[in-house]
């Protein structure tokens, strides 16, 4: 439920409504527009109902709202929200790429990596030290060595670091290295990870689960929400389906409907879509063509040499391509905003 406030409500008044709900144990969360105010209320609908909220100073309309997401929901966030990392803001202007290889293979590899990202045009370094592999046989990251690598580049390039999360009890170490969490797609609901991170001062990255709904994304981005930290980046990654010649399917359709759903950015990872570095381009273009708010993708000096995922790591040469294309498009959509991404020297 949403309280509207009317257009020149006082913060008197605002702070009256707030008042009223927090003494009846409930929860409110003001959202304040270039316009309007509204109070987002959170706890059990009977009681909020109880509440004679129209009839305050400076109330315009109490508003139900059905999607069971509500911190993450439009209706109680109308503005956009935009995430700020670094130099760089996720959510307005031009889109934001991150890019780098899936894994951080060593330290001369992934400073390199980083200072090629950067001469392309990334804002971003991703690069993952703890490796969420199907096979337990399978190169599972160097852990906090890689932590130490990615903060060596980002001291030599200036490009912030991006890097997965798996576990709760890792949080206090990977704070003091990195400045986005990722989320990965396996841990969508891992809900004490997620409440964990939501306790957290830094951005979270959340990927779509492999076969999960909008809807059940979208709660997963509510439990790091209501933990309260407020800056959360969804990323579209492709979801599970019957074809067989993807790696996974691309769900574009999220992009839109998550942006009419949430004011949270969202992202997309045509590399995990996909799974072949063959379409990854063809795909990152048809992502920002749709709105989306950034890339991230895989990249290598060597892919064939890669310890992981090397089949949907772009080589530096093509992502200098696909850095290219993807000015085209941005100055095409908005040409104000375009040379966000100019190339760095």
């Amino acid at each position: 439920m949403i309280v509207v406030m009317k257009e020149g409500a006082t913060v008197e008044e605002v702070q009256g409504v707030v008042e009223l709900l927090e003494s009846k144990g409930l929860s409110a969360h003001v959202s304040e527009g270039a316009e309007k105010t509204i109070v987002g209320v959170i706890g059990p609908k009977d009681r909020v109902r109880e509440l004679p909220l129209e009839a305050l100073a400076g109330v315009e309309k109490v508003v139900v709202v059905s999607n069971p997401f509500k911190l993450a929901s439009r209706a109680f966030h109308p503005q956009d929200t935009l995430v700020q990392v670094g130099n760089s803001i996720i959510g307005g202007g031009a889109p934001v790429v991150i890019a780098g290889p899936c894994s951080v293979e060593s330290r001369e590899q992934i400073i390199e990596a980083a200072h090629m990202v950067k001469r392309a045009g990334g804002q971003l370094l991703r690069g993952g030290a703890f490796k969420p592999r199907t096979s337990p046989y399978s190169f599972q990251g160097l852990g906090e060595e890689g932590l130490k690598y990615l903060a060596m580049a980002r001291e030599e390039t200036g490009l912030p670091v991006v890097t997965e999360i798996m576990d709760a009890e890792l949080l206090p170490m990977m704070e003091s290295y990195v400045d986005v969490l990722q989320i990965g797609a396996r841990n969508m609901q891992n809900y004490t990870l997620l409440k964990a991170v939501g306790r957290s001062t830094k951005p979270v990255l959340l990927k779509r689960g492999l076969s999960a709904t909008i809807e059940e994304w979208l709660m997963a981005a509510e439990y790091v929400l209501a933990g309260g930290n407020p800056n959360v980046i969804l990323c579209e990654r492709g979801i599970r389906t019957f074809e067989t010649y993807t790696r996974n399917t691309l769900d574009l359709n999220a992009v839109p409907v998550v942006q009419y759903l949430s004011h949270l950015p969202v992202l997309v990872d045509p590399s995990h879509g996909v799974g072949n570095w063959r379409y990854v381009t063809a795909m990152a273009r048809a992502g920002i063509a749709a709105g989306a708010n950034g890339l991230i993708v895989e990249v290598h000096q060597n892919p064939k040499e890669a310890l992981s995922d090397g089949d949907q790591s772009l080589t530096m040469e093509n992502f200098e391509q696909l850095m290219s294309e993807i000015r085209r498009i941005s100055a095409a959509m908005e040409p104000e905003t375009a040379g966000a991404l100019s190339r760095h020297s």
